[in-house]
């Protein structure tokens, strides 16, 4: 099977293609990068020729809603009308859980890429995951305050990376289902616990302080509104099993 994957030079993108490969699929790999711009469509039928299903990982450097849902809206019509000419047979996206209770800041984009795909011509399937394990190196890199690390106070049921992109593969080699499936770690954990576990297996040893974020998304996040629904699939590694396998 040939499997073209959108947004494939990123982290998740990265490990759905290693795994695509490990069972045998052969890949391409839609990025500027490669010469694909969703934005446009620059390159993307030559990169679809022959394609059997489409992983769409895309992914945005915003935080701003108009930002998001612009990009996502129109990387996604784009993708969308470039499968149908190919003829491709399924088109499977990786969201968030919780976009539809909380669609604010970025995640307004995530429900929009998700509502463009609901009312596309290709068949469909959306896996919405939690936050990845790897969510807290991301954090503790980016939210700081001059040389002092912060931590959002969130509720979240973190899984590994691998784990989302084995089932995004899985999900790709059969039928669409024409909905959606959630998929969340085996327990709930607090980021800024999170961010300070990643931090001192790093050797770092200063203070992370817990930030309440302003907004609807903040009080989404501590409320609990991003956890997943009752009858979602849990994955097996925990972040502290994580956290030990990459901190080796």
């Amino acid at each position: 099977m040939r499997v073209a994957i959108a947004g494939g030079t990123g982290l998740a993108g990265g490990l759905v293609a290693d795994e695509a490969r490990a069972r045998g699929h052969e890949t391409a790999l839609l990025a500027r990068s490669t010469g694909v711009d969703l934005t446009t469509g620059a390159g993307l039928d030559d990169a679809l020729n022959g394609a059997d299903a489409v992983i769409d990982v895309t992914n945005v450097d915003t935080l701003k809603a108009d930002a998001s849902t612009t990009f996502f809206e129109r990387a996604t019509r784009t993708l969308l009308a470039g499968e149908q000419r190919a003829g491709v047979g399924r088109h499977v996206a990786l969201s968030i859980i919780g976009v539809d209770r909380a669609p604010f800041d970025y995640y307004a984009g995530k429900r929009a890429q998700e509502m463009a795909i609901e009312v596309g011509s290709v068949p469909w399937t959306i896996l919405r995951a939690a936050q990845f394990h790897e969510f807290a190196q991301q954090i503790y890199a980016t939210a700081k305050a001059g040389p002092l690390h912060l931590a959002p106070k969130m509720r979240t049921q973190p899984i590994a990376a691998r784990e989302v992109a084995s089932r995004l593969v899985d999900l790709a080699e059969s039928p669409a289902r024409g909905g959606y499936i959630e998929l969340a770690g085996p327990r709930e954990e607090e980021l800024v616990d999170m961010v300070r576990r990643w931090a001192r297996a790093q050797g770092h040893r200063g203070w992370i302080p817990e930030i309440p974020l302003p907004g609807a998304l903040g009080r989404a996040q501590r409320a609990g509104t991003l956890l997943p629904r009752d009858g979602a699939e849990i994955g097996s590694e925990t972040f502290a099993a994580w956290l030990e396998r990459t901190s080796n």
